[in-house]
């Protein structure tokens, strides 16, 4: 089958960008093994399959690195399979999978791609989504980058492409990362600044403007992206300034002010950083009213510096740490709001982001490693077609 690659005996992380696309074997359901794992286990076809953020860090060798090298060496392999975003249908079960968990072959699922153990501290008291011992799918496990791809039933999220169209059913987990996002306070009347709308920022415009948020403001650099988020509901999106090269922990003093400006003088109830941008971090931090939320999203290696650090106490700020959804309540949540078709979300992301298909939807037949670069710079959001 086809699948979309890495292997260190061929190419050092180091030095290397990309996937490469090759047969590999597919995948099977061996119920021999000492630990009976593959009892529990399916074999899904892939149709569709969401490129992300991760897979740009993977992409451009910025970020899991060390992940995949360790999880290849624990499994006694050189090559991963990447991508951890889907849509498919199962066509295979092991022999426990239908009496424990329902599921059948014919079934349309997506996936949750942490695979948690159910042992540790954080499983017991049902913070699977912080779970100590998690594995990755498309990181420290083969992911859905492929033809087929083998994956445990109890990970599953049966999907009903009656009511969601298939190809926004695929990015269900990504557009669940937005909707924890904006779970973690109220933001029903409130003013919510989104730093940073990249994909997840712009299912974060879409889903706070869903929960019931009075104003929604949003910061971002990118001129497409900025146009998106106007279309997709933001009332005004603002451009920060680029922080000193000597000092880019510095935030934007006119952003802030520009932002009181639109919020009566107080600052948003809620700022929600998705960038990942050490600048960024410090806007949030500084736009947000006293005893307002900030949102933590955005992932960047390495040390921070806040400014004012007195001010987040002296503020009351509350400051939440967001990875993941939460399994599977953010799930149902996330069903919820794209099978209404009252609230628009499912259409805007088609048509706005998705564009409906158009150069955002990459066949793996006529899949072409330099093309495909230029597509996913170009777009918020890719998919790639296995068998849709």
């Amino acid at each position: 089958m086809w699948a979309l690659t890495f292997d260190r005996t061929r190419e050092r992380w180091e030095t290397s960008t990309g996937m490469v696309k090759e047969q590999v074997p597919m995948p099977v359901l061996d119920e021999s093994g000492p630990d009976k794992r593959d009892q529990s286990q399916v074999i899904i076809k892939v149709r569709y399959a969401g490129f992300c953020g991760s897979d740009r860090g993977i992409w451009w060798r910025k970020s899991f690195g060390d992940m995949v090298d360790s999880s290849l060496t624990h499994d006694g392999q050189d090559k991963r399979i990447f991508g951890h975003e889907l849509l498919g249908e199962i066509v295979e079960v092991g022999s426990r999978v239908q009496d424990k968990y329902g599921y059948k072959p014919g079934d349309i699922v997506t996936t949750e791609s942490h695979i948690v153990c159910g042992t540790c501290t954080q499983c017991r008291l049902g913070e699977l989504h912080v779970c100590a011992k998690e594995r990755i799918i498309g990181i420290s496990t083969d992911g859905c980058f492929a033809e087929y791809v083998k994956l445990p039933a109890k990970s599953l999220w049966r999907t009903d492409i009656d009511r969601i169209r298939p190809e926004v059913a695929a990015i269900q987990e990504p557009f669940g990362n937005g909707v924890h996002a904006c779970q973690v306070t109220d933001l029903r009347g409130k003013n919510v600044a989104v730093l940073g709308c990249g994909t997840i920022g712009l299912f974060a415009v879409l889903i706070a403007r869903g929960m019931g948020a009075r104003k929604v403001i949003g910061v971002e650099l990118d001129p497409h992206h900025a146009e998106i988020a106007r279309q997709l509901g933001c009332d005004v999106v603002l451009t920060p300034a680029m922080p000193p090269a000597d000092a880019p922990w510095k935030s934007d003093p006119a952003l802030r002010e520009a932002i009181l400006d639109l919020t009566d003088g107080d600052g948003v109830d809620v700022a929600m950083e998705m960038a990942g941008v050490h600048s960024s971090l410090n806007n949030a931090v500084r736009v947000t009213r006293r005893g307002g939320h900030v949102v933590l999203f955005g992932v960047k290696n390495g040390d921070a510096v806040i400014e004012d650090a007195h001010r987040v106490i002296m503020n009351g700020l509350t400051i939440h740490g967001v990875v993941g959804r939460r399994i599977f309540q953010t799930w149902h949540q996330t069903r919820a709001l794209l099978e209404s078709r009252d609230n628009g979300i499912q259409d805007a992301i088609w048509n706005t982001i998705l564009r409906r298909g158009e150069g955002t939807m990459v066949p793996i037949e006529s899949w072409e490693r330099n093309a495909f670069e230029e597509t996913i710079k170009g777009n918020p959001k890719t998919l790639i077609r296995f068998a849709g």
